[in-house]
């Protein structure tokens, strides 16, 4: 992966505003970004879990149903906690904060693979959720800090690279481990290349320490109750009993915690994110723009299993196989579009990457027959490629407008504003799915009709909300190259 960023390197001389924060060689570098990436995956390579879903509600005698909550605590743990924790490492060292989440999450893999109860698992799934946010929120700043900002871009690439791999890998080996050792081996599996990680870590540098200024612990209270209560709103949208008074009254909580965390930002000198970097309409754009591609891009992870394996007959390894050319498309765009930085406008791949996505979009909307193998992988791909591209432009602009002191902070907006589209995008496709499908008298031809027409809507939806942001071209033509 360093091949990547090797050229030019070498420098070891007084650093400067381009330089990385501190000096170091290529060796410690690739040590460093192997450190990094084995301690990042244990992120993505969460996917590998939702493979083991029948076998742990057979283990611990619980309903198909309940095994949500061993996603929602979770998710709802990390994607709140991811902003904070971005702050924590901005305030007293990225490097401590990831090796303290790196080691919160060994414990919590044992507790998930050791789980006798389902109260275990769940207590266990939020330590995970802790101690991934921790990892995740500094891992950008610490990928960034180890090249000169001449190359950040690449850096970019890399990570986004280490998070398709993730995803291509995830749910294959999780097959293959659950049914050679059983649900808890998707757990035990993660503990070893956290433990690695912790091992190579000696070879980053600690930058001079400078000095904190007071955490905001008011601040970030507010801030995760609100996400938290947004994110379990929404989620509760989608039951089927309708709750729909608690809907209300977790948004309520979320709007009253948000508007308090607004003011309390407001009051404080060092606040956990400022606020009004979000005056500038073309970066708050770009940030809702990556939520909308999430929700849409979801539709494919949601619907296409279902469609490879129940509609098309394609075995289940074989339909595994297939699906895992999406993220492939992100491992090769993302180092792509990371050297494609500095010669093209980050925000005009950022916009080709839409363009490509609303592309496949329109080409799953065509699969009323099972299309040829060669269009499947074509699409799948098509896809993937297109997210890559965005998400490694995304990054490179929402750390550039952020302060490099504030690195930790802008790689965790970037993953809160994926984790809401990807909420979002469960409730919404789900619904319009449900709607469709019914609406065409359900099996064979319910299924088809209803992921036609979902495809075909997120498609549409996407091209308009992007055709509305030409309203500013300049969000995405602006002149230059950054």
């Amino acid at each position: 992966m360093a091949g990547w960023l090797g050229e030019n390197a070498r420098r070891r001389c007084v650093i400067t505003d381009t330089d990385p924060p501190f000096a170091i060689s290529d060796a410690r570098r690739r040590i460093g970004l192997l450190a990094i990436a084995l301690g990042t995956l244990i992120g993505p390579l969460d996917s590998s879990v939702n493979i083991a879903f029948p076998r742990i509600t057979q283990d611990l005698g619980i309903q198909i149903d309940a095994i949500q909550w061993v996603v929602i605590f979770y998710v709802l743990t990390n994607t709140s906690l991811l902003l904070v924790c971005g702050k924590l490492g901005d305030l007293f060292g990225h490097k401590r904060i990831f090796r303290i989440g790196l080691l919160i999450s060994i414990a919590a893999f044992v507790g998930c693979a050791t789980a006798a109860t389902y109260g275990w698992l769940l207590g266990a799934r939020v330590g995970q959720g802790i101690g991934t946010a921790l990892v995740m929120s500094c891992s950008t700043a610490l990928v960034t800090a180890l090249y000169p900002e001449n190359h950040r871009a690449r850096a970019l690439g890399v990570y986004t690279l280490i998070f398709g791999l993730g995803a291509v890998i995830g749910p294959s080996l999780g097959g293959f481990m659950v049914q050679a050792w059983g649900w808890p081996s998707v757990f035990w599996f993660r503990a070893p290349l956290a433990i690695a990680s912790v091992l190579l870590l000696f070879t980053i540098p600690t930058p001079a320490k400078k000095s904190a200024s007071k955490f905001d612990i008011k601040g970030a209270v507010l801030l995760s109750l609100g996400l938290a209560c947004l994110l379990l709103s929404i989620n509760h949208l989608q039951r089927a009993d309708g709750a729909l008074l608690v809907t209300f009254g977790l948004a309520l909580v979320s709007l009253g915690a948000l508007i308090g965390f607004v003011i309390q930002e407001s009051r404080v000198s060092d606040p956990i994110i400022r606020l009004t970097v979000f005056r500038d309409i073309d970066f708050t754009v770009l940030n809702l723009a990556n939520a909308v591609l999430n929700l849409v891009g979801f539709s494919v992870m949601l619907f296409v299993p279902f469609y490879l394996i129940q509609f098309a007959g394609y075995p289940t390894t074989t339909g595994g196989l297939i699906l895992a050319v999406a993220p492939m498309g992100v491992v090769l765009a993302g180092p792509l579009g990371g050297r494609l930085i500095g010669r093209v406008s980050a925000h005009r791949l950022a916009f080709i990457g839409i363009v490509i996505v609303v592309l496949a979009m329109m080409g799953f909307s065509t699969w009323r027959e099972t299309p040829a193998l060669a269009t499947t992988i074509s699409v799948l791909f098509l896809h993937g490629f297109g997210l890559g591209f965005y998400q490694v432009s995304y990054m490179h602009i929402v750390t550039g407008t952020l302060s490099r002191g504030d690195r930790g902070v802008a790689g965790s907006l970037a993953l809160v504003t994926r984790s809401t589209g990807v909420m979002l995008g469960a409730t919404i496709l789900s619904s319009i799915y449900s709607y469709t499908s019914a609406q065409a008298g359900g099996g064979d031809d319910g299924f088809v009709e209803g992921f036609v027409l979902t495809f075909r809507y997120a498609g549409a939806g996407l091209a308009v909300f992007l055709l509305a942001t030409l309203i500013r071209p300049r969000i995405w033509f602006r002149q230059g190259t950054s």
